[in-house]
């Protein structure tokens, strides 16, 4: 890191190189881990998708609804777009099963908030790439419950994301950076439940 930046980023009140990028250093540790700990999941596989989707639903389903009680519809007018929590529920009705919370999540500030969305939104972006393993399925019952992994395409969700972060003016960065690092592990802990 070059001397001094930190000290300029503070002074105008933006960080720098940006929150986004900060945020993907911070945890991208965290990123690696819960992608490996996902690839376990045999998405080809009735059983398999099936404990993808529960895992998934048991983070998804308490941050979303934290993200709900902390405000997120004044952060994000399209919210109701974004949220998949009725997706993914769909789904698992569809394989004979139902989404569950499996892990607490504490109350989200503004802050938390985007360090979260940080986490859901980006994982969009990886859902695209499980999508394809999923066609490869011989269950036609597995391709036919892709509400979830399918959410959003065609949608600038992801893009529209990022400019309210680089936009954000009033952000803890830590506080985001901690609440990032939390969504992850809520993932991780709801994998290792399924």
């Amino acid at each position: 890191m070059l001397a001094g930046v930190s000290d300029v980023s503070t002074q105008v009140g933006r960080s720098f190189p940006g929150l986004r990028e900060r945020l993907r250093d911070a945890t991208a540790n965290a990123h690696r881990e819960l992608d490996a700990q996902l690839s376990s999941f045999d998405l080809t596989v009735m059983s398999g998708y099936r404990r993808f989707l529960q895992a998934s639903a048991g983070a998804l389903l308490p941050l979303e609804a934290a993200l709900v009680q902390a405000g997120v519809a004044k952060m994000l007018p399209d919210w109701r777009e974004r949220a998949r929590s009725a997706a993914i529920a769909a789904d698992l009705v569809q394989l004979g099963s139902v989404a569950q919370s499996t892990v607490s999540v504490q109350p989200l500030t503004r802050s938390g908030m985007l360090g979260t969305l940080y986490v859901l939104e980006g994982s969009r972006l990886g859902a695209k790439f499980l999508l394809k393993a999923v066609a490869d399925a011989a269950d036609p019952r597995i391709g036919e419950a892709t509400a979830y992994l399918g959410h959003g395409a065609g949608k600038r969700l992801w893009q529209s994301f990022l400019a309210k972060l680089q936009n954000e003016e009033a952000c803890d960065e830590d506080e985001a950076i901690e609440s990032a690092r939390v969504a992850f592990a809520a993932f991780e802990q709801a994998a290792d439940r399924a």
